[in-house]
């Protein structure tokens, strides 16, 4: 909103005001702004959440200090959700439709996981929202996504133009600056369905390739249906995931800030022409406007560590970790960047993969020898470290250290393509 109040009055030349029209300015006023709503707003919240006593209730696994965490104030995830929206509807431009698709995302699954929460706290049922409604949601968000990228006209990417013998066609441009000649490429802006393949060098994984076999008339709708099915795996996974790995205090917070911090960085050198032909990679126009977004992300999971770190003052919920798990898949798919996701959000797909081990491994033992056998001693992978005796702290910083490693990794990736 403040950009377009910038557009009515530059005008009146006020020093400093064009500064607005940067996404970098906006971008570090975004995670300022959302830094301190959830430190100054943060406390109040939490207040208010242990005066209505909406408070964790916590079954007796048996692991240490577990039930110290009985009654601390759940439904915190409403900290995060307001600390992204308010910076994003602040400082970004709200004629993005990247911007509008990552602002649906964090209220719809917000949505659900407050209701979630609710039915858990307010009703007393420990099983919350029936698992068909919340697979139903994410299915339902996955069918708005992936409709807004396949068919709206503002979703393209700019590729290279070749002539009939797959030859790059340049084309030669004077510099304003220089009034030098300048050799380009010509480039042309294009619908695609093609994303990024890591660590592979001019090389694209296009999803018509999976309904190649099929007739003409018949590729444009199995190519819509199959990515509808794989966005909603990859938002289904990720959210899951995410709520799975919020077990300790700070863990889901810290990787997730990593991982958004990852996706920032991917997002401004996609959307920025220099870096995105410097790195060989995908450029995608007008992209990088989600720098601003990915701040407010990163500014609220990090403050939202200042009560959430051990011993915790308030917890998420379901209310933020199935919307973080969210914008986490849907921000890497519209950069065209889902497949690094098991790298940059590799501690999520390990807390999610022991689950789905554990509980596989444990039916095909039972139904094999008529007695379930464990792979870990209990899942999620967390859970496990924390049976062999290891402390809750030591856990979480050591998995923050492995994510801050695979982000790394994934940034790396962009060189060696």
């Amino acid at each position: 909103m403040l950009y377009y109040l910038y557009e009515l009055i530059e005008h009146l030349d006020i020093p400093g005001l064009g500064i607005m029209q940067y996404i970098s300015f906006r971008a570090a006023a975004s995670v300022i702004l959302s830094l301190i709503i959830t430190l100054v707003f943060g406390k109040k919240i939490i207040r208010l959440l242990q005066r209505k006593q909406i408070g964790e209730e916590v079954r007796d696994l048996g692991l240490e200090g577990q039930l110290q965490k009985k009654g601390t104030p759940t439904m915190g995830g409403i900290i995060i959700l307001a600390s992204i929206l308010i910076p994003t509807l602040l400082f970004a431009r709200l004629d993005n439709i990247y911007i509008w698709l990552m602002i649906i995302t964090t209220v719809w699954l917000g949505t659900i996981g407050f209701v979630d929460d609710y039915i858990k706290v307010f009703k007393k049922d420990k099983e919350g929202l029936a698992g068909k409604f919340k697979i139903l949601g994410q299915v339902s968000l996955a069918l708005i996504v992936g409709a807004t990228l396949f068919f709206n006209d503002d979703v393209v990417v700019r590729e290279k133009v070749k002539d009939a013998d797959g030859k790059y066609i340049t084309e030669v441009v004077v510099d304003n600056q220089t009034g030098q000649r300048v050799v380009h490429y010509k480039t042309e802006d294009v619908k695609s369905t093609r994303t990024t393949i890591p660590f592979v060098k001019n090389q694209e994984l296009d999803y018509r390739f999976f309904v190649r076999f099929l007739p003409d008339s018949w590729e444009d709708i199995a190519v819509w249906i199959f990515y509808i099915l794989v966005i909603t795996f990859i938002i289904t996974a990720v959210s899951n995931a995410t709520n799975l790995t919020d077990g300790l205090d700070g863990l889901a917070a810290g990787t997730t800030s990593i991982s958004g911090l990852t996706l920032g960085i991917l997002a401004y050198v996609s959307g920025h022409v220099i870096l995105a032909d410097y790195l060989n990679i995908m450029y995608i126009p007008n992209i990088g406007e989600l720098t601003v977004f990915v701040a407010a992300f990163i500014g609220a999971t990090v403050g939202f560590l200042w009560f959430n770190a051990f011993p915790a003052q308030v917890f998420m919920g379901d209310t933020g970790s199935l919307a973080l798990g969210g914008i986490l898949a849907v921000f890497a798919i519209i950069i065209r960047k889902e497949i690094m996701i098991p790298i940059f959000c590799g501690v999520l797909v390990a807390e999610n993969l022991s689950v789905v081990l554990q509980v596989s491994y444990f039916k095909h033992t039972k139904r094999k020898y008529g007695e379930g056998k464990r792979i870990f001693l209990m899942s999620p992978l967390h859970h496990h470290y924390q049976k062999k005796g290891y402390h809750e702290s030591k856990i979480v910083t050591r998995f923050w250290i492995i994510a801050i490693l695979l982000a790394v990794i994934s940034i790396v990736t962009l060189k060696v393509r």
